[in-house]
């Protein structure tokens, strides 16, 4: 069987675990702070602050604009995001009451295409939040560009991505926040875990009250969101924001500097074996692989069917799984064909025609922090069956 993911873990992970789990060190604390300055430097950004899981990040990112001392985003606001892309990229900006406005792909990188971002700005726009797809960093430099031009926020989802880069400057250090995933399925993982980096200090004030229930315990005495007082035990609970809890665990700390410590051989795999798989796939008359923006981390290895394919990924789907190698869709697909739609608020859709097409001819399989090479040339041979049969 050709797994989706695979545990990124060894001895080493578990023996971290029961020595913290014998502590009693459970709550976060010391190993969360620790990892949290050591993921800040790795990724290139003054600060970062530790979440439960990346959807929480995201979720804490758009709090964080909308309680700021002077908020960055108000409500009625729009925010421009791309069409494909996991739930909790959207989720978050209308649940801080913002509004959603969809932006196509490009049909290569599967990233927000640019210039349809251009045309949607207007008046009421205040963010763009871009996300970096299955690894690929999307065209940062000219959004960040864009931004600036149109006195636009940046934002940047880059759960998928850990470890991308343009001329050497990581993805998730471009925007004004960026929003990381240790899920069981990405590059790295706690558990369950996320984390928010940016280069403001006020920001990463508000982001540490908002994750633990709006409160000032763990804000330093002078700080951007309430003053301390010189008596702590009414510090404890005192309470300035409409926070949550989102706080992670001791234990994803511990984990996580283990992880990160770990990750530059893991990428080193995961580009061998993407190496390997665009020499198989880069020529092919009828499948479509995603073009490289800057350096990737290949998160996945996505497949769109074209030309005599067009319309027979089902009956793929099913040779793939007979010989159990695990499929999924491209993210989510065209998130706007999905019938969540009807909670949200969201600007009219436009033109959204390479989403569409994802969503009906695209699929994704997995990589790996090891080598893959066998299991990716047995894919590309049933593939190439598959075509033979198919495409006439």
């Amino acid at each position: 069987m050709y797994s989706l993911a695979s545990t990124t873990w060894d001895s080493e992970e578990v023996n971290v675990a029961h020595k913290l789990l014998v502590s009693g060190e459970l709550t976060m604390g010391r190993e969360v702070k620790e990892f949290e300055e050591q993921f800040a430097k790795y990724v290139g950004t003054k600060f970062a602050v530790m979440f439960n899981s990346g959807s929480s990040a995201n979720l804490a990112i758009f709090a964080a604009l909308k309680y700021v001392n002077n908020p960055i985003i108000s409500d009625g606001d729009h925010v421009i995001v791309p069409a494909v892309s996991w739930s909790t990229t959207y989720y978050p900006v209308n649940q801080l009451g913002f509004i959603l406005d969809f932006a196509d792909i490009d049909a290569k990188t599967l990233n927000i295409d640019i210039k349809q971002v251009e045309s949607k700005i207007t008046s009421k726009t205040k963010a763009i939040f871009v996300v970096n797809l299955l690894g690929n960093p999307a065209n940062l430099l000219e959004l960040s560009d864009l931004a600036k031009k149109h006195n636009l926020i940046l934002l940047e989802d880059n759960c998928e991505s850990l470890g991308a880069s343009i001329n050497g400057k990581k993805a998730g250090s471009f925007g004004l926040m960026s929003s990381h995933s240790f899920f069981f399925s990405h590059h790295i993982c706690t558990m369950e875990g996320g984390m928010v980096n940016t280069d403001s200090k006020e920001l990463m004030e508000t982001l540490i009250s908002i994750r633990a229930h709006g409160w000032t315990r763990g804000l330093d005495l002078q700080n951007s969101v309430h003053p301390r007082s010189n008596n702590d035990w009414e510090d404890l609970f005192r309470f300035v924001l409409p926070g949550y809890n989102l706080r992670p665990i001791e234990l994803s700390g511990a984990i996580g500097k283990v992880q990160l410590r770990k990750f530059p051989k893991f990428l080193e795999e995961r580009r061998k074996n993407a190496k390997f798989f665009v020499s198989l796939f880069s020529d092919s008359e009828n499948f479509e692989i995603q073009n490289e923006h800057g350096e990737s981390s290949w998160f996945g290895f996505s497949l769109v069917l074209k030309n005599k394919l067009v319309g027979k990924r089902s009956l793929l789907i099913k040779l793939l799984t007979h010989h159990e190698i695990d499929t999924r869709p491209i993210v989510a697909g065209n998130f706007t064909l999905n019938p969540v739609m009807k909670h949200l608020n969201f600007q009219p859709l436009s033109n959204l025609d390479n989403s569409d097409n994802i969503h009906r001819n695209g699929f994704f399989i997995g990589n790996h922090h090891y080598d893959v090479t066998l299991e990716l040339k047995k894919v590309y041979d049933l593939l190439i069956e598959f075509e033979k049969e198919h495409a006439i």
